[in-house]
């Protein structure tokens, strides 16, 4: 053993006082809080000072069962919100959003097969927002964090995982802490900035129910040269017509859902490039400064390398997401043309909104680690309406009858070009048809 007060870990020696994490991404953080030379002192094995340690991220820690503490995460969403006044909606408010929701589905009847998906409405505060969607956020978010924080004991060699067994309970408690507080932040700023329940195009409350946000809304249409009750309007069609498709594309749900547990899935530790990056940050941190720990974890720690399989469940969601957002588009084109002149003023405005990746798409980000793509609207929106120009409202919507008949990336770079050639079998006469059908049979080859 060595008796050296102060002895290094780095001579190589097997005795107690080494640090476990040498050459492992948690190398500084064992000596910045008191492993073998570091600020706290080490105790007899040369482990950190897990008291000391316990005291630096204690308000990280409230007991808590899986890798997100909820309760802490709401709390900080409330306490986000509350930064600003949240209103509780008036009966008023109320009134005008289910007379709103009940004349776009009156609407919507004329431009889809789809009959309405409405069975509620609400008009919710900014704080009901986060309640309202929490369950459908931990079933997007669980995965995302249990892999990360997985990954993260991953990270370590075997004999430091079997030394430092404490220590690595304390670390995960801190980085499910810290993924709370993200979570929370970010469900508090999304909740600032949603228009309805569906606003980012994935359905986040219970099925069939109907929700807006009035404050919100009226904040949004502050900046435009519309009339509030337009406004209104207009998120009550894109609101019903997102019901409608969800509620009647059975798989639609588990779809997206599904590609981003796959995502999740996937997720390992770059240990290496961990390592130098703490290295770096370390210099900056001050370990009794609660806040500069949270930068740290905060700051880009981990770098999460893509494999083929999460590259493709990233697509499939950019690219579900995109013909979910461009049909909506569509048929809230189609009920509005004739009806309402404002309109192609909203319609270009909320092309904008989701082009630019604002808060909404930020905050999704942050939440499950995925960067989407919503400049492919616009692509999505021009496919299913040549589809319907050409084949009909019914061939347009039958397109959702099963996955595999759903447009793809491809389709979305040439989307005047889907199912082109589908129009061709109409035209045929049936003597036509049965002398192609006769021949194809009578065919050895079947060619």
């Amino acid at each position: 053993m060595n008796d050296k007060p102060g002895g290094t870990p780095d001579d190589g020696s097997e005795n107690p006082g080494q640090n476990p994490f040498k050459g492992t991404p948690f190398e500084q953080i064992f000596n910045a809080f008191g492993g073998a030379g570091g600020l706290g002192g080490a105790g007899a094995a040369g482990l950190p000072d897990l008291g000391q340690l316990f005291n630096q991220i204690q308000f990280l820690m409230q007991p808590h069962e899986g890798p997100v503490n909820w309760d802490f995460a709401l709390d900080i969403a409330r306490k986000t919100v509350a930064q600003a006044p949240d209103p509780t909606p008036s009966q008023r408010q109320r009134d005008a959003v289910a007379d709103s929701v009940r004349l776009a589905d009156h609407w919507l009847d004329d431009t889809t097969t789809f009959p309405s998906g409405v069975t509620s409405t609400a008009a919710w505060s900014r704080a009901e927002w986060v309640v309202g969607t929490t369950d459908v956020w931990k079933v997007l978010v669980e995965p995302i964090a249990e892999s990360s924080v997985q990954a993260l004991g991953g990270a370590l060699p075997e004999e430091a995982r079997a030394m430092t067994g404490p220590l690595l309970g304390i670390l995960g408690q801190a980085v499910g802490g810290m993924l709370a507080s993200q979570v929370g932040s970010g469900l508090g700023a999304l909740a600032s900035e949603v228009l309805s329940v569906s606003d980012i195009g994935l359905p986040l409350a219970a099925p069939g129910k109907a929700a807006l946000v009035p404050a919100n809304i009226h904040e949004f249409a502050e900046g435009l040269d519309v009339t509030e009750d337009d406004v209104l309007l207009y998120l009550a069609l894109r609101e019903a017509a997102h019901q409608r498709l969800f509620a009647h594309v059975p798989w639609l749900r588990e779809h997206l859902i599904g590609a981003v547990a796959d995502y999740a899935r996937g997720i390992e530790i770059n240990a290496e490039g961990m390592q130098s990056r703490i290295e770096e940050q370390m210099r900056g941190v001050d370990p009794h400064d609660p806040a500069s720990m949270q930068a740290l974890l905060e700051g880009g720690m981990f770098d999460l390398p893509r494999s083929p399989a999460q590259e493709a469940a990233l697509q499939r969601l950019e690219v579900t997401l995109a013909l979910v957002e461009g049909w909506v588009d569509e048929v809230v084109g189609q009920a509005t043309a004739e009806r309402m002149p404002a309109a192609a003023k909203l319609q270009e405005a909320f092309r904008r909104r989701r082009a630019a990746g604002g808060p909404a798409e930020e905050t999704f980000a942050s939440l499950v680690g995925l960067e989407l793509r919503p400049r492919r609207l616009r692509d999505a929106s021009t496919l299913w309406g040549s589809l319907r120009t050409r084949q009909g409202v019914e061939a347009r919507d039958g397109v959702w009858m099963h996955p595999d008949l759903l447009p793809t990336a491809a389709d979305l770079d040439d989307p005047l070009g889907f199912r082109e050639d589908a129009t061709a079998l109409p035209e045929l006469s049936d003597e036509d048809f049965d002398a192609e059908l006769k021949k194809l049979l009578d065919s050895p080859d079947g060619e």
